[in-house]
């Protein structure tokens, strides 16, 4: 038999021998659950799906409509100086390392630093809280969305003119630099929409169309992941490329009109001395801890489901390179809209420019009624919103999911119990979200953005990252183990990153943001009660204690002395935190060899029990070259020969 159809042959055994049984989950193998044991972790099908499923969760709403309104904000072209300082200082080396760490140990986002350091198990649960947090918020940005692009199927876009039952006799079309007088988008997203009361304390009843909204992208949510990262890793093949034909669309639309090189000289144009106010370096990393998806446990998450041999240090380099462009570039399509926007009302474009949802709910949809063919680009506008949040909301949850799901392996991989705990976690997330579709819901998520998943947060956790990483368990030895995993050693800066500079970048944002901190107000005017920013504040604590918490119960359950017990659980566990495949130290030259099961080169394994081991096709791709192959067949094919 040919060398390539016996290696066919082996592929399709080991093939037919994984697969699971009806209603098993993938990986599941008969004698893992004849012995009780948790099915075999799942791995991505192809390098893409990684690629896609890491671009689809830190590619979102915060690159389009939050990065380019900080840029002009901040000083323009000169903000971006600190913000390539906190890229390369904290972002990319952050970044890298949760992968890598996922990758590392093949476990989510508490159970890896139960491996690695688990004086420091808190930074999991801290990161597990965070994202817990955004998941319930934040999808509620697509239920408006999903309301908004219903909305736009009608003979004319039903915030383009002033007779509809909702305006008030101030409504006035493009004179809202007249006093007194609101636009019709205005009135629309606030008193149609949102049926916005006037304050926190008057929550008031549900808006029915908004929560049935948000059941059907919780339901879209769930469906996207249900299945594992089988199903993650084909969804995001349009979820995270669709959103970039379309910013492509909405670009090139934006640039052509009138006014668009206003705009844009706008957004990029140089104030240097804007670089002396703490708070432009403060926005620079906060949004760059925000659109990196960092210090949530999802990246570690995605990480886990990598070959140990694969390159993950190449794709997060052009992973971020990727994340930053489409930053960039978002502002030339959103200043290039404004500065038209502008030119037509004869207005300032700083009276136009919004950010966040100001920018995505009244600023664009009242550009693209002063466009021709308003509905198409209304359309467009609002499907890229949606897909760019959708990727980032069930890419979230997965890392949720997976993170909880490996603190207990043996009790929720087996049958259908993964899909139920997604489903229980999605419905009560939803219950929980049904607080922000309410008449003064908008009140509720204004208060989880800005407490919740705070720049504050982020930055704690991220500063106990570096330091478990690059102080306890040891910079050259996490080093030693990425090269182990890629092959080769990355460039020193990484290193001196996780040891110093993003340690100090952390900590100097972090009080810099407490001296800095003002009280959470709504549309500059509302001012929030004390007891609703004790409860914020609470937010932000339930994932900080975390850390500290878990460093106390971790040297209270060790035995001996301080220093003793404090050792003891600074060490990686026993057995080591690598999930480094054992059939790596075998040469490929043995494979060939029969293997006498009696005699010196055999495994103690019992006759049933299916031993992996590793063959290469060098006909294939390098990092897909590994061919898992079951000992017996081996043994058989050696033997008929």
């Amino acid at each position: 038999m040919a060398q390539k159809e016996k290696l066919q042959c082996l592929k399709d055994f080991h093939k037919d021998t994984l697969k699971p049984s009806p209603g098993k989950s993938p990986g599941t193998r008969p004698e893992d659950e004849a012995e009780g044991k948790a099915p075999q972790r799942e791995k991505w099908a192809s390098k893409l799906d990684f690629v896609l499923s890491v671009a689809g969760g830190f590619v979102g709403l915060g690159n389009v409509w939050r990065f380019p309104y900080l840029c002009y904000k901040n000083g323009g072209g000169a903000f971006l100086i600190p913000y390539f300082i906190f890229l390369f200082g904290g972002g990319l080396p952050v970044f890298f390392l949760e992968v890598a760490l996922g990758q590392f140990t093949s476990e989510g986002g508490i159970t890896c630093w139960g491996k690695l350091c688990p004086i420091f198990t808190g930074i999991g649960y801290a990161s597990v809280v965070i994202v817990s947090l955004l998941n319930i918020y934040y999808i509620v940005i697509l239920a408006w969305g999903l309301y908004y692009l219903l909305q736009c199927f009608q003979q004319e876009l039903p915030w383009a003119r002033c007779r509809h039952g909702w305006n008030t006799n101030k409504s006035l079309w493009l004179s809202a630099n007249a006093t007194n007088l609101t636009s019709p988008v205005t009135e629309f997203w606030e008193r149609n929409v949102l049926s916005i009361s006037s304050g926190i304390d008057e929550v008031g009843g549900l808006k029915w169309e908004l929560a049935l909204c948000l059941l059907a992208v919780w339901i879209i949510c769930f469906f996207c992941i249900w299945k594992g990262v089988k199903s993650t890793g084909k969804v995001v093949y349009f979820t995270a490329t669709f959103p970039f034909l379309m910013l492509i669309v909405l670009l090139v639309r934006g640039v052509t009109l009138p006014g668009a090189a206003e705009g844009i000289k706008f957004y990029l144009y140089p104030d240097l001395t804007r670089l002396k106010d703490p708070e432009v370096w403060i926005d620079a990393g906060t949004q760059i801890f925000f659109s990196y998806a960092i210090c949530l446990g999802a990246m570690t998450s995605l990480g886990s489901y990598n070959k140990y041999k694969y390159n993950c240090y190449r794709d997060c380099m052009l992973l971020g390179c990727l994340n930053s462009g489409t930053s960039f570039v978002s502002g030339f399509a959103i200043f290039s809209v404004l500065g038209f926007m502008a030119q037509e009302q004869g207005v300032a474009i700083a009276d136009v420019a919004e950010s966040g949802p100001g920018l995505a709910f009244i600023a664009y949809p009242k550009a693209v009624t002063m466009m021709p063919l308003p509905t198409v680009w209304a359309i467009l506008f609002f499907i890229m919103l949606l897909l760019l949040g959708l990727d980032s909301q069930f890419v979230e949850v997965e890392g949720q999911i997976t993170s909880l799901v490996d603190l207990y392996p043996s009790l929720l991989r087996k049958g259908y119990r993964r899909e139920i705990f997604i489903a229980v976690i999605c419905v009560i997330s939803y219950l929980l979200g049904l607080t922000m579709v309410t008449k003064g819901g908008m009140y509720v998520f204004q208060l989880f953005d800005y407490y919740a998943a705070s720049g504050v947060c982020l930055l704690w956790v991220a500063f106990f990252e570096c330091v478990a990483v690059a102080w306890v368990y040891g910079a050259d030895n996490f080093y030693d183990a990425i090269e182990d995993m890629i092959g080769y050693r990355p460039n020193g800066w990484m290193k001196w990153s996780w040891m110093l500079i993003t340690p100090v970048l952390c900590v100097g944002c972090f009080v810099f943001s407490l001296v800095k901190y003002k009280p959470l107000t709504y549309n500059k005017f509302y001012e929030y009660p004390d007891w609703s920013i004790g409860l914020g504040w609470a937010l932000a604590l339930a994932s900080m204690i975390c850390i500290p918490m878990m460093v106390v119960i971790k040297i209270i359950q060790s035995d001996g002395s301080l220093i003793e017990r404090i050792k003891a659980v600074a060490a990686p566990v026993k057995g080591g935190a690598s999930s480094r495949p054992k059939e790596y130290s075998l040469k490929n030259s043995e494979l060939l060899h029969p293997l006498d099961p009696n005699g010196i080169h055999a495994f103690s394994k019992h006759s049933h029990t299916i031993v992996e081991t590793t063959i290469m096709d060098r006909s294939e791709d390098e990092d897909d070259a590994q061919v898992h192959i079951p000992m017996e067949m081996l043994l058989f094919q050696s033997i008929k020969e």
